[in-house]
């Protein structure tokens, strides 16, 4: 028999599979372009969050990030092929910071120190995003984005040991999506007034 950790897991990466599908889809339709940096820094620290979490007791719950790990990393193909190019020297500054969430871990051994470094990077890498949004909210997709938020909040829930370290990124991501969706919402609300 499942205990409800594992049920909430296997929902969430249901959802997850769900958001992704609606991205995937804009990605082909034309609609949604992501930004190819985003993403890349996204596969790299939700991959660090992932194996971080395991070391830490993140049982069922931490299946979550894996998936999502895969996921940005299909995400980061696709973006070579249909996403947002244009790349600033914030844009940059993400990546290091990804890279020395893994060198943090690897210097120190302690998976904490790798998480608060991502975390923190994770407010960068979503600035490119959010900077694209801003300006084309259309060429985003607000359902995937806030749909992720069932699917992490669900994570919180199915982790099986709940502390700093396996809990910190998925509230960061929870924190950053709730601001990006309100900001596509936002920004398509007023394009629409402007046009009336």
């Amino acid at each position: 028999m499942l205990d409800y950790k594992t049920i909430l897991a296997g929902v969430g990466i249901a959802i997850g599979f769900v958001s992704y599908g609606s991205y995937f889809r804009g990605i082909f339709k034309g609609q949604t372009k992501p930004h190819i940096f985003s993403w890349f820094v996204w596969s790299l620290i939700n991959g660090t969050a992932f194996f971080a979490q395991l070391v830490k007791g993140g049982g069922a719950g931490a299946w979550i990030t894996g998936v999502n790990a895969a996921l940005c990393v299909a995400v980061t193909i696709l973006a070579v092929f249909r996403g947002e190019k244009e790349i600033t020297k914030s844009d940059w500054y993400s990546l290091v910071g990804a890279l020395a969430g893994i060198s943090g871990w690897i210097l120190t051994k302690n998976p904490l120190t790798a998480v608060v470094l991502i975390s923190v990077t994770d407010f960068f890498a979503i600035f490119p995003t959010v900077r694209k949004a801003y300006y084309k909210p259309y060429e985003e997709n607000a359902f995937a984005f806030g749909i992720d938020l069932i699917k992490f909040s669900l994570e919180l829930f199915a982790l099986g040991a709940f502390n700093l370290t396996t809990a910190l990124f998925p509230i960061t991501i929870l924190v950053n999506d709730t601001a990006l969706v309100s900001m596509i919402l936002i920004r398509r609300r007023r394009i629409i007034n402007k046009s009336l």
